[in-house]
């Protein structure tokens, strides 16, 4: 399969860990393989992931689907690590087919593998749980990558789509005028400090390095801050903390 799938969000290329030394100690962590479900409604795409994916030895494609109905009964079945899924299919679209895989596997993290840069369908992806989207131009040693990233934790979208959100959340803020009736909970400078770098795209590591502080105390204040937003994902702490104006980007 061609490298035809351009670039990943700051922090892909390495899987979201760093330089390859801390990625072969990372990976040497992980007993099983990542496990990859592969949703397209083009059987020759799928052949292709599937190909290029068989080459990594800690990820393992467990099975297929043409549809998103198909991919709720597989996952439900398979129960996979990861779901790489197009957006627009016949039947049941993947942004549709979300909410479904979210309840009968919970587990599974989502990643949107599309050729569709609509603003909606990256909003749309986002509220119904994707963790990544990632558009088809990357190459096809970015999509593992991407893979891992996910799998430890990190959110993934194409840079592009990426400027697009910053873009939206800017533009929210300033028509937004109202006050707030009840006060947004109060996070600490350091936490605020952790959710503006979150917020340009930096994983983990980045931002431990960023702040002379370990990684293990930058998870630590990503957990807090999503128990004190009642969030579920970085990238939902980020479009809140835009929309309540507790972050600027200027």
């Amino acid at each position: 399969m061609a490298d035809s799938f351009g670039p990943v969000t700051p922090g892909a290329r390495d899987g979201g860990r760093g330089a390859a030394p801390a990625d072969a100690g990372a990976e040497s962590l992980r007993k099983e393989p990542i496990r990859v479900l592969v949703v397209d409604d083009h059987a020759l795409f799928r052949r292709g992931l599937e190909i290029v994916l068989a080459q990594e030895e800690d990820i393992e494609v467990v099975g297929e689907a043409g549809d998103g109905a198909e991919a709720v009964d597989k996952a439900a079945d398979l129960l996979p690590d990861i779901v790489l899924m197009d957006v627009r299919m016949p039947r049941r679209g993947g942004i549709e087919a979300c909410t479904s895989i979210k309840e009968v596997a919970p587990s599974a993290k989502i990643i949107m593998l599309t050729i569709s840069d609509e603003e909606a369908d990256l909003y749309d992806a986002i509220k119904a749980g994707a963790t990544g989207y990632l558009l088809k131009e990357i190459s096809t040693d970015e999509v593992s990558t991407a893979i891992r990233a996910v799998a430890d934790g990190q959110s993934q979208i194409s840079p592009s789509m990426a400027a697009k959100l910053l873009t939206e959340f800017k533009s929210m803020i300033q028509r937004t005028d109202e006050k707030r009736l009840v006060p947004a909970p109060r996070l600490t400078d350091r936490e605020l400090e952790v959710l503006k770098l979150v917020a340009t795209g930096m994983n983990n590591r980045d931002i431990a390095k960023e702040l002379f502080i370990s990684e293990n105390t930058v998870k630590n204040h990503v957990r807090n801050i999503l128990e004190k937003l009642q969030l579920h994902s970085r990238m939902e702490a980020v479009v809140y903390a835009m929309r309540e104006k507790i972050l600027e980007i200027r």
